[in-house]
């Protein structure tokens, strides 16, 4: 029942207490009957409200946690010491950190909207930006010296590091830059460092294999990166209750040292392959940081579109949100729709959506209704792609 079923019920009670003044004979007979009726709803109503105000304090609590996370992310991509820049596929920046303002001379909130290529020396900007284009339909990154041109400063050698990020779809990819500038022994040893790196490059590393539900254990100065699988990251509100504050699906980084959250655990979601690196294998390899730390990034805006779901006040919009944020993670195409590649149980999805799985269970049966999901053979839920949940793409959660 909902509050406005309750209130009707008692207005009907209390309509039918008024007319029984009408007549005394039936007011002795029914009165008792009206009276003991009204308590039971006024008892129902005060339970669902106490439930309310606890899924409401659940929602503060974990917004609250998000939040913190979101400063988390944002502080480490903005203090990093070396200079870093996201650009869209074009080139054009969207992000730069106080590093790369303060080597580009130009403020950081200036540095939004301009072409990454106007930095560079005029006589190699050709070749740095056909070499950016190719490497958006080829490799996944790259590495180039080139001479840089900070503004109403001389010419500065920098060594740029270059990773791709793509999305579902192909308009989502980003270039994420990282400019270490260099002395002339650093130019010379470029190219044997580079050699020296890809050796010891993520597809020749050992692989650490969780099982779905092992709790994956956390140390400090140790940064996990998933290779396959989904990943939960989680913290315990004040009630001992379970708040989602993360899902770490293929390439993202997670460990003790990203968050501020004094409680925070990793539970395998499905059978995961992680990578494992430490921070001073970051800090002494350019390219393996290229590689890991601007997944930070994409951790950031998951964040928000958490942030953005918890922020809904209705269960159903925040699971057909929640939908949503998982079909950009781990959906799979199939020729039913968009499959989950990850079978998830009602109470999974009830604790990330802070509400119960028993209301879990009744929106999932109202969608399947609907004809916007249904269940595989293997119970993993697939959207329709023309249904009425594609209404937010993936790309609108991101942004919001």
């Amino acid at each position: 029942m909902n509050v406005d079923k309750f209130t009707k019920q008692i207005y009907k009670q209390i309509e039918s207490l008024c007319q029984l003044g009408n007549n005394s004979t039936e007011s002795q007979e029914i009165l008792p009957i009206a009276l003991t009726n009204l308590g039971v709803v006024s008892e129902e109503l005060q339970v669902t409200v106490e439930e309310l105000e606890r899924q409401n304090e659940e929602l503060v609590a974990t917004r609250t946690a998000l939040e913190v996370q979101l400063r988390r992310y944002q502080e480490l991509f903005d203090f990093a010491p070396d200079s870093y820049v996201i650009t869209d596929k074009s080139g054009k920046i969207e992000e730069a950190n106080h590093a790369a303002a303060k080597l580009f001379n130009v403020p950081q909130r200036f540095l939004a909207g301009k072409p990454l290529i106007i930095f560079i020396a005029e006589d190699e900007r050709q070749v740095l930006y056909s070499k950016l284009m190719q490497l958006q339909q080829g490799e996944q990154s790259l590495e180039s010296v080139v001479n840089l041109c900070p503004r109403n400063q001389e010419l500065i050698r920098v060594l740029l590091t270059v990773a791709i990020v793509t999305g579902n779809a192909a308009n989502n990819s980003k270039m994420q830059i990282c400019i270490r500038q260099m002395n002339t022994t650093q130019d010379k040893l470029c190219t044997e460092r580079i050699e020296e790196q890809e050796e010891t490059s993520i597809g020749d590393r050992r692989k650490y294999v969780y099982l779905k539900g092992e709790l994956i254990p956390l140390k400090p100065q140790v940064i996990w990166q998933v290779d396959q699988g989904l990943v939960k990251l989680s913290t315990l509100s004040e009630t001992g209750e379970e708040i989602v504050v993360g899902l770490a699906g293929p390439g993202m980084p997670f460990g003790v040292d990203l968050t501020s959250l004094h409680t925070y655990q990793a539970i395998a979601l499905s059978q995961v392959q992680l990578l494992c690196y430490s921070f001073s294998e970051l800090a002494a390899s350019p390219l393996l940081a290229a590689q890991v730390l601007p997944q930070i990034n994409q951790r950031l805006r998951q964040s928000e579109a958490l942030l953005a779901i918890f922020g809904q006040r209705r269960v159903k919009d925040r699971f057909e949100q929640l939908l949503q944020l998982l079909k950009q993670e781990i959906g799979q195409p199939t020729d039913r729709g968009i499959r989950l590649s990850v079978r998830f149980t009602h109470q999974e999805l009830a604790e990330a959506c802070s509400t119960t799985r028993v209301t879990i269970t009744r929106l999932l049966g109202k969608l399947q209704e609907e004809g916007k999901v249904s269940i595989d053979a293997k119970n993993h839920i697939v959207l329709n792609e023309q249904s009425l949940l594609n209404k937010l793409s993936a790309q609108d959660i991101y942004t919001v």
